[in-house]
């Protein structure tokens, strides 16, 4: 689930057989969905990050499990060390942090096959696909 517009939840579902974009809203039908909150590496897209871990963590929205945040790379490059640590902080609120790679080919509307993405790329795909499929953990305190 994108947090905000612009998010990249659509790259990354395009690359799932199992996924789909929630189009920025939580599931309606709530009863054991499993969510991956996707947001930028910017200031904007953590914000609203937090706001939605914040949320979901809240109790309000029983029966979502929210697997962790996937953050996407806004810029090719180094993260800015105010935006790493802000990053880890809303992480620190949802089960799982993982940050995916500035890839080019999307900025220019290119689809890029799984297998030739960077390998760092592949690896965060697996775990996330590992953590949204497994049902232990993820649900908020109660």
């Amino acid at each position: 689930m994108g947090v905000h517009g612009g998010a990249g939840e659509s790259s990354l579902a395009r690359l799932g057989k199992h996924t789909r974009a929630a189009e920025h809203h939580w599931p309606q039908t709530a009863a054991g969905s499993t969510v991956v909150l996707v947001a930028r590496s910017n200031m904007h897209g953590l914000r609203a990050a937090q706001r939605a871990a914040t949320e979901w963590a809240s109790g309000s929205l029983p029966g979502i499990r929210v697997a962790g945040l996937v953050v996407m790379a806004d810029a090719p490059g180094r993260l800015p060390k105010e935006i790493r640590e802000f990053a880890r902080v809303v992480g620190g609120g949802v089960p799982h942090l993982w940050n995916v790679p500035w890839v080019e080919e999307w900025r220019l509307g290119h689809e890029v096959p799984k297998e030739l993405l960077p390998k760092d790329m592949r690896i965060v795909l697996e775990q996330v696909r590992i953590a949204a499929t497994t049902t232990t953990a993820g649900f908020p305190a109660k």
